[in-house]
């Protein structure tokens, strides 16, 4: 689906008034155009229990061209599994938003900003499938050109989230330039070949992609 065209918002994300924090902002709200205009600066939201925060982290996590790595015993485990897009985008978030998860943050307004974004060409998900084509794995995040900002993930099968994760690289390397930006580097991301790069190197990397061509995502 090609994303709606929004109105401006009346919101300003402009990086030479960030802290060097990753918490850069509170306050705003979580219309798609504010959400839209965030990640084309490069912040994205993440509420605690009184307030909307967004963040800019000072370290990024991102996979790009040439950075993934897919062991052996993750090629073993994806054939076993089936990955599928944009299929099931609200069972895919209520997974990721499940109470039970430690850290849990997607909370009811998050949710439903979200499959407001998905409904409007912004959001995507990524599904892990078994053989039985049940649900076992997947992440959701937000397209943009050739930047794909990451939101959460989730699996129920040993490498299901991984196999999601290789899932959106096959699918970004239709396009000679893209990023995929997972906000933080966890050592689960790392065996994949997400990598660190700093937040001033971010913002110059997805200023010439949120603009540009973007994956066949139908």
């Amino acid at each position: 689906m090609k994303p709606v065209p929004l109105p401006p918002t009346p919101w300003a994300f402009d990086p030479a008034e960030w802290p060097e924090d990753d918490c850069i902002a509170f306050g705003a709200d979580l219309e798609p155009e504010t959400l839209v205009e965030a990640y084309r600066r490069g912040a994205f939201p993440m509420p605690d229990r009184r307030r909307l925060l967004w963040w800019s982290p000072l370290e990024r996590g991102v996979i790009g061209p040439g950075d993934l790595r897919v062991s052996r015993s993750l090629r073993r485990s994806m054939r076993s599994f089936t990955i599928t897009v944009d299929t099931d985008f609200e069972a895919v978030i209520d997974a990721c938003a499940d109470p039970r998860r430690p850290g849990s943050w997607i909370d009811r307004s998050i949710r439903a900003a979200y499959v407001r974004l998905y409904a409007l060409g912004y959001a995507h998900s990524v599904e892990t499938r078994d053989e039985d084509g049940r649900l076992v794995g997947g992440l959701y995040g937000v397209g943009l050109g050739g930047l794909f900002a990451g939101e959460s993930m989730f699996h129920h099968r040993t490498d299901a989230s991984k196999a999601a994760l290789v899932g959106l690289v096959e699918l970004m390397s239709e396009l000679p330039d893209w990023l995929v930006d997972t906000q933080w580097q966890t050592p689960h991301l790392a065996t994949l070949g997400v990598r660190v790069v700093s937040r001033e190197s971010y913002l110059g990397s997805i200023e010439g992609l949120v603009d540009g061509p973007a994956p066949d995502w139908d």
